[in-house]
């Protein structure tokens, strides 16, 4: 009976043994989630990962911003912060001790600002190295490369596009189209390179003949259709893409580039029928610029040098009478003459439209007075 007793009280003794080292083999971790100027962060997710020996934990930041998980087994943990299912931040390697709480906070409002340097690949300072985590050292990495490197082509796009455009002011117009057309492979998303590249080939078609200038009038098109992709909206595209049309002579093609151009830039769209009637008198299509500067006038009733070239443009189509001598002008050549004088009466070209008048009619109808 006493060996039973004796037995008994031992292993009484072993088990308090036991539980006495099992209780003392476990940590806490505590700590603060704040955010911007310091506010405490209420209802934060704090994953507990042991990482030495399978565990998993979690708890949740109190109204002031703290958290604390007591009875962790001692081991190494990682430490995730979640806000509203976002990662935040991870922090590896945390060891926990005996007795008292290991303490692991987070300065949210810091931690975007290290994300924001290490995502930016802008020069980060020493102290905001050490305070990166792995993951954001390396894509801090990453985003440095991939500057330097886009330093590096905007330095070529800028080199090539700028001797593109001296070789255009130049009147080198082969020249401009190599260097610009190197920069459109530089760097496909600018519309402005597109565009010169456009004006480059439209240039240097005029400058040739035969196929080869078909061919740089069919490139334009092609380069205005890339800036146009990219800035849809800019009705100077659609028109210069027109013209391009317009001088290979597919006028079809041309007039609905024209008329897109008009509808995206409404604004400016009489000037762009005054910029194709001027074009077509120069090409000597007589038709087509009356038709331009027709349209013009159509859209804005008081665009008074539209009136006049268009006074001018109809000149171009005067017959004669069949005593040989007497001229008869074109239906509307007289009227617009002098719609000119009445919308400018002291306009620039008021002298000129009075002299047509006289030498078509005979008789001037305008209130034009010379007031030196």
């Amino acid at each position: 009976m006493l060996v039973n007793t004796l037995r008994m009280a031992l292993l009484a003794c072993t088990f308090l043994l036991f539980s006495s080292l099992s209780f003392a083999q476990t940590g806490s971790l505590a700590g603060k989630v704040t955010g911007e100027g310091g506010s405490p962060i209420e209802g934060a997710l704090l994953k507990i990962e042991r990482t030495d020996i399978r565990g998993n934990y979690q708890v949740k930041t109190k109204g002031n911003g703290e958290y604390f998980h007591a009875g962790l087994p001692l081991g190494t943990y990682r430490v995730t912060l979640e806000i509203k299912g976002e990662v935040i931040e991870s922090v590896n390697g945390v060891r926990l001790s005996l007795g008292g709480a290991t303490d692991v906070d987070f300065d949210v409002a810091e931690i975007m600002k290290r994300r924001q340097a290490a995502s930016s690949g802008a020069p980060a300072t020493e102290e905001q190295l050490r305070s990166m985590s792995e993951g954001e050292r390396q894509a801090y990495e990453q985003a440095l490369k991939a500057r330097q490197q886009q330093l590096s082509r905007n330095k070529e796009l800028n080199e090539a596009f700028n001797a593109g455009m001296t070789a255009k002011e130049m009147k080198d117009f082969a020249t401009a189209v190599t260097k610009l057309q190197a920069a459109s492979e530089l760097d496909p998303s600018q519309h402005v390179v597109w565009a010169q590249l456009a004006d480059a080939h439209m240039s240097l078609a005029q400058t040739i003949t035969g196929d080869e200038q078909n061919q740089h009038y069919s490139a334009a098109v092609a380069s205005y259709d890339k800036a146009i992709e990219l800035q849809p909206k800019a009705g100077a595209y659609h028109y210069n893409k027109g013209l391009a049309y317009m001088r290979a002579g597919d006028m079809e093609q041309g007039e609905a580039a024209l008329l897109l151009a008009a509808q995206v830039d409404p604004a400016n769209s009489a000037k762009y029928f005054f910029n194709l009637g001027v074009t077509m008198e120069n090409s000597q299509n007589v038709d087509a610029a009356v038709n331009a500067y027709r349209k013009a006038t159509e859209i804005d009733p008081k665009y008074a040098d539209a009136f006049y070239r268009l006074g001018i443009a109809l000149t171009g189509k005067i017959s004669v009478a069949e005593d040989g001598v007497t001229m008869i002008p074109a239906p509307g050549t007289v009227e617009a003459f002098q719609k000119y004088l009445d919308l400018e009466p002291n306009g620039a070209n008021a002298e000129a439209a009075k002299a047509s008048i006289e030498g078509l009619t005979q008789k001037v109808e305008t209130t034009f007075e010379n007031k030196q």
